[in-house]
């Protein structure tokens, strides 16, 4: 049965849960936020046509975050992952379909397809913009379920303010935050240093789950506006990150620890000229370079190898975005730009060898109001990359107000993502597991000829004769959504979202080797689709105390199984009797690493001279599946799923007028654990942070 009617029903009563209003400013402000990343031009909230989440940094400050991932895990419909670093799930969709950008441009860095988010520190984010839904026709590749956008503080005034964090696991933070300005000159300085001492989820294990770790972030701003026309900025980040790896392997009945360390580091550099010709014509020529480099030593000892696995990876940008209004009902928006892209790594043949990318790309965008109460968002981008065919990227988005209180949504758009040089050129041999390989898609097939040549081919699969080059993967997303904005204290939405995602790059064996290791390689197959509907409410239930909560439910599917049940293709074995049957569409549990059901739910306290604050926050996730057990390949059974969790988060604290605040909190509060299942989540942590600002006192 269609999951719609339950949307549409929960929606409903989720809506119509409105308690009796009361006149107040609260929500006419926030509909007057200023929204950047919808539209990449500054738009009002009430005039933004797709799903947006705005996050200030006071909510950042006061629920006591500490990287990005903490304050992102706590949002409806977002869920981090915890494979290759702290990955960000959106609509249901991996972590490598979202796009992270700082200041609207991308983080690269990617690790399986994964941009660790705790490589981001939170001091001096001013906000965070999240936009669900495809969002290729302005931002192309990656951008297939979303885009993050961290928007850091900007200089006023002049200012600095220095903290510092301690709490369990010796996790020590320290941050100097910045800014000046003086005449047509501004700029800001951010500092942060962040270090723990690890833990180990498992009793006397001499490995620890998570190892000791040094990261340090700088980042440097500075604009200068030569007349009210003409501006110039740039923005300077280093980052730098240190990881104590080691292992422990048996040798004549002895454990030995063999010891290692991960380094990477990160550099961006991003220099923008904004003139505006008049009211109605303006436009930006931004600039952008990023390199990216990690590099991993480990000493085996008793098996006499080093270990030293490195990876570099540059990107550079040029891009002119233009703005024309042509009335107040119509505004177009067009840019173009060129990106070069090269890495390499001794996956990839080997260090001193770059494999390189190159992409033009056109986008467009008008905004058209036909109507006083309806505007019409169009948008198309088309990118021609050197790795493979051409793509288009289309999109339309509308919005309608119903009356002063109800406004409703729709949009529709096609997102994709590039195969990435993973994909294309990795050329990677684990000795030490099992002689196993992974060959990208362009150079499988030489690889496994230069192998058979050599006798080192036992046997080749069906699936080789499948290898193509890859296309990208395609997404068409529809959202459609309702909401409540009373002029009192209530705001409430919901929206109703499906992605029907093709050319699903997977892994797959294209041989087996003559000493028994496997041969992997990459290609498109699979079909997947995620749907669900997504609700979220904020209400002022007292002069000192806001509500909110939010719920996500989520159906996701491999369209290809599907289609393989309804055939009676697919069996299972029951758990008891170990006998085989056909398996029911009821039974199919969808992708792995995804709840049908998120939730959440925040209490906010502020006195009304700000002095004090308070915060509850409460996240709740269900099971999903992790472990094909009955050998189908699918999660169908009981004992496939891993349990669900409820995550209780604390915090408080007070400031004063001379410039001190103290916040103290408690993450994890009911100290959930799953060591198998969720490595990344230590149990209870305790924190106390302390801030002084040396120069603007904290106004109440």
């Amino acid at each position: 049965m269609s999951p719609k009617p339950f949307f549409l029903s929960a929606c409903l009563i989720f809506c119509q849960s409105i308690l009796a209003q009361q006149d107040s400013s609260a929500f006419k402000k926030d509909l007057d936020e200023v929204v950047i990343t919808a539209t990449r031009s500054e738009r009002k909230l009430s005039n933004v046509a797709v799903p947006t989440t705005i996050v200030q940094g006071k909510r950042i400050m006061q629920s006591g975050s500490l990287r990005l991932n903490d304050i992102l895990g706590e949002q409806t419909g977002l869920y981090i992952t915890q494979s290759f670093g702290k990955g960000l799930q959106m609509q249901g969709l991996s972590p490598d379909y979202t796009l992270i950008l700082l200041n609207g441009e991308p983080l690269i860095g990617r690790t399986g397809g994964v941009l660790d988010l705790s490589r981001v520190a939170v001091g001096n984010i001013k906000k965070i913009e999240i936009i669900k839904g495809p969002s290729s026709s302005l931002y192309g590749s990656e951008a297939l379920a979303g885009v993050v956008n961290i928007i850091t503080d900007q200089a006023y005034t002049q200012n600095l303010a220095a903290t510092l964090r301690y709490g369990r696991f010796n996790t020590i933070d320290g941050t100097i935050n910045g800014s000046m300005k003086s005449g047509k000159f501004s700029g800001t300085a951010f500092v942060n240093s962040n270090s723990s001492e690890g833990y180990s989820l498992v009793p006397g294990s001499i490995q620890k789950t998570v190892e000791p770790y040094w990261r340090f972030t700088s980042q440097v701003q500075a604009a200068y506006n030569f007349n009210l026309k003409t501006r110039l900025s740039a923005s300077l980040r280093y980052a730098l990150e240190d990881i104590q790896n080691s292992i422990t392997v048996q040798n004549l009945g002895q454990t030995i620890v063999s010891s290692g360390k991960e380094t990477n580091k990160d550099i961006n550099f991003a220099p923008v000229l904004t003139h505006s010709f008049n009211k109605r014509w303006k436009t930006n020529l931004r600039g952008y370079i990023s390199t990216f480099s990690s590099e991993q030593k480990l000493d085996v000892k008793t098996q006499d190898i080093n270990y030293n696995d490195q990876f570099r990876q540059a990107f550079y940008r040029i891009e002119d975005q233009t703005e024309f209004t042509l009335s107040e009902k119509l505004i177009f928006n067009g840019g173009a730009g060129y990106i070069r892209e090269n890495v390499s790594s001794t996956r990839y043949d080997s260090l001193s060898e770059k494999h390189y990318n190159n992409i033009g790309y056109l986008f467009f965008q008008t905004e058209w109001k036909p109507v006083k109460d309806l505007l019409v968002i169009a948008g198309l981008r088309f990118d021609d990359n050197q790795a493979y065919a051409s793509v288009f990227s289309p999109k339309i988005a509308l919005r309608y107000a119903i009356n002063e209180k109800w406004s409703a949504t729709g949009s529709v758009g096609r997102g994709f993502k590039a195969p990435d040089f993973r994909q294309l050129y990795l050329n990677f041999t684990n000795v030490a597991a099992g002689s196993y390989s992974v060959f990208g898609s362009l150079v499988a097939t030489e690889e496994v000829d230069r192998l058979q040549a050599a006798g080192q081919i036992e046997n080749i699969t069906p699936v080789y004769e499948k290898l193509t080059d890859l296309s990208p993967e395609t997404s068409t997303g529809y959202n459609v959504g309702l909401h409540y904005n009373a002029p009192g204290k209530f705001s409430a939405k919901a929206n109703f979202f499906r992605n029907d995602v093709n050319n699903l790059i997977i892994t797959d064996i294209i041989a087996y080797k003559t000493n028994g290791g496997q041969i992997y390689s990459y290609l498109n197959v699979s079909r997947a689709m995620t749907e669900g509907v997504e609700l979220d409410a904020t209400a002022k239930i007292h002069r000192l105390f806001t509500l909110s909560g939010g719920y996500q439910f989520l159906i996701t599917a491999d369209k290809q199984v599907l289609d393989d049940i309804e055939a009676g293709l697919v069996f299972t074995r029951d758990a008891q009797t170990g006998i085989s049957r056909k398996m029911t569409r009821s039974e199919y549990g969808g992708l792995p690493n995804r709840s049908r059901h998120m939730a959440n739910i925040k209490l906010f306290f502020e006195s009304p001279d700000a002095k004090w604050f308070a915060t509850t926050r409460a996240i709740w996730r269900s099971r999903w599946g992790t472990t094909d057990i009955d050998g189908n390949g699918i999660i169908n059974r009981e004992d496939e799923y891993a349990d669900g969790f409820l995550t209780l988060n604390l915090s408080g604290g007070r400031q004063w007028k001379n410039g001190f605040r103290v916040v103290a909190g408690i993450d994890n509060a009911l100290n959930y654990t799953d060591p198998t299942n969720l490595p990344g989540v230590p149990g209870y942590e305790w924190y106390v942070t302390l801030t002084y600002n040396f120069f603007e006192k904290f106004k109440h």
